[in-house]
């Protein structure tokens, strides 16, 4: 008997998923559809200034990485 149970809810819970997903992605009046790059947390019309903002995103992570590694290089072990 509880198994029936079981089987009732989980057929139950696909149709009330899928609607509360589309609800969310519906309410969502801001977002372009179709529109490539309408969906991104920045600005992609100016490419110079798109530019800068990945040199320097993707610049500290690699200083980073070489200046944990030099660090590392200079200690006595």
């Amino acid at each position: 008997m509880a198994s029936l149970g079981r089987l009732a809810l989980s057929r139950l819970q696909g149709p009330a998923r899928n609607f509360s997903t589309t609800a969310v992605a519906r309410s969502q009046g801001w977002q372009q559809h179709g529109v490539p790059g309408s969906n991104l947390p920045f600005d992609i019309n100016n490419r110079y200034k798109m530019t800068i903002i990945f040199t320097l995103f993707f610049g500290t992570a690699n200083v980073f990485i070489l200046l944990v590694f030099n660090i590392s290089m200079k200690i006595p072990v």
